[in-house]
């Protein structure tokens, strides 16, 4: 690795708690291809299929910052594994029902239980935040590396959870995802010395980390990227099968992922300076931008380019995501304010597939991506009407407004449980 990369990974626990984060998030990117892949092979329904996906994705947008507030409030260990546990079993109904061909409402009650999995690249961060506060050189090189994780999660975990499923048996992608859920929650719980000291209800402020209104801005344009990614999967399976290779799109796709992962490598290596607002901003309007050339390509090769450098600008827009998160949310509610940003992306993802479908079946492939590049304006346009919640202030106004603004001003002092391993 290069040295900024290395010197991160110097202090204990590190190495082990981001290997588990990284068996923890597979399932992110195995799951819900996994079961439209098991669905359409069992029943030859991919209406359902994409259904029963799109719950999965809504669930966990509506419960997952739920578990982040008790995970602020309680420890990581405490409220993980049982929320892992009941995943699991749903993941285990879903498949059962699936299998032996049983109602579908039990199929939809299934699904909307596995969206109980706590967010695992959260809570990744939330202990790299903790072990590197007061650090901001440091925590930009380490979220880099965990966008680095995401991507290669969204690299091989597709191509595995197909492969697995076509080649082997129906439920096979699906039934790997939930092993490595299992592995990564219970090996990152295991490790308590770099875990974030909770919380007490008695020493948080009150309310939601959502009453921030940067948190809020951040959340809805992702709202509108989780709508490009979505419907960036579906328009290019779409367009793939129009060209007579659909076995293709998963490598064109991973393209898309590699593209990202790249750019987070290099981001990672970088000493930037200036307000990490205008950073996302204009991280924003370069993927919005980078959805033009998708209007223009003709074969799986020109796309497999566009693809990669619309990927350029995914991962340091990430990146600079949690470092606002980071300054916008308390830390009593930090994880949870994490949650909310990936909540944004499932939901719009979700918006996004099902829009993107409409218009293919309406217009052809070719036309779909007119839907990831409307997102892109959508996204665009309130990253730039949201950009004075989320520029720097003075200290003196940033002082009076709302506790939710202003990070650690009102939160409790933090209590450092071990002092080789939490700096």
């Amino acid at each position: 690795m290069p040295s900024p990369y290395r010197a991160i990974f110097g202090r204990p626990g590190t190495k082990s708690f981001s290997a588990a984060g990284l068996l923890g998030r597979m399932p992110l990117s195995m799951m819900g291809i996994g079961i439209v892949t098991m669905v359409s092979q069992l029943t030859g329904r991919y209406g359902l299929a994409g259904a029963l996906s799109a719950t999965i994705a809504l669930s966990a947008a509506v419960i997952g910052p739920q578990i982040s507030r008790l995970v602020d409030l309680h420890g990581q260990r405490r409220v993980m594994r049982p929320a892992t546990l009941v995943s699991l079993a749903a993941v285990a109904g879903l498949l059962l029902s699936a299998q032996q061909r049983w109602p579908d409402w039990t199929l939809f009650a299934f699904a909307a239980c596995v969206g109980c999995v706590p967010s695992v690249g959260s809570m990744i961060r939330a202990r790299w935040a903790e072990i590197y506060r007061g650090s901001p050189r440091a925590l930009h090189t380490a979220y880099s590396w965990e966008s680095i994780v995401d991507e290669m999660c969204f690299i091989v975990g597709p191509i595995l959870s197909i492969g697995l499923s076509t080649a082997w048996f129906p439920e096979a992608g699906p039934l790997l995802a939930g092993g490595f859920l299992a592995a990564g929650v219970f090996w990152l719980t295991a490790q308590r010395a770099t875990e974030p000291v909770p919380h007490p209800r008695e020493h948080r402020p009150k309310g939601s980390a959502l009453r921030s209104r940067g948190l809020q801005v951040l959340v809805v344009t992702f709202v509108a990227t989780g709508a490009i990614f979505g419907a960036i999967d579906v328009v290019t399976v779409a367009f793939a099968e129009e060209e007579g290779h659909k076995a293709a799109a998963s490598l064109v796709l991973a393209v898309y992922a590699l593209g990202s992962c790249v750019a987070g490598a290099v981001f990672g290596l970088l000493h930037l300076k200036g307000h990490p607002a205008r950073r996302w901003t204009v991280g924003v309007c370069a993927m919005a931008v980078s959805m033009v050339p998708l209007q223009l390509v003709g074969s799986l090769p020109l796309l497999a380019g566009a693809l990669f450098l619309a990927g350029l600008s995914i991962a340091p827009t990430m990146v600079t995501t949690m470092a606002l998160v980071e300054e916008h949310v308390p830390r009593a509610k930090l994880t949870e304010g994490m949650t909310w940003t990936s909540t944004g992306l499932a939901v719009g993802v979700a918006l996004g597939s099902s829009a993107a479908g409409w218009v293919v079946d309406a217009a052809g492939a070719a036309r779909g991506y007119l839907v990831p590049g409307a997102a892109g304006v959508l996204a665009m346009l309130v990253a730039f009407a949201g950009y004075r919640w989320l520029r720097p202030r003075p200290a003196a106004s940033a002082a009076g407004g709302t506790g939710a603004e202003v990070p650690g001003r009102d939160a409790a002092p933090v209590e450092r449980r071990d002092p080789e391993s939490v700096a």
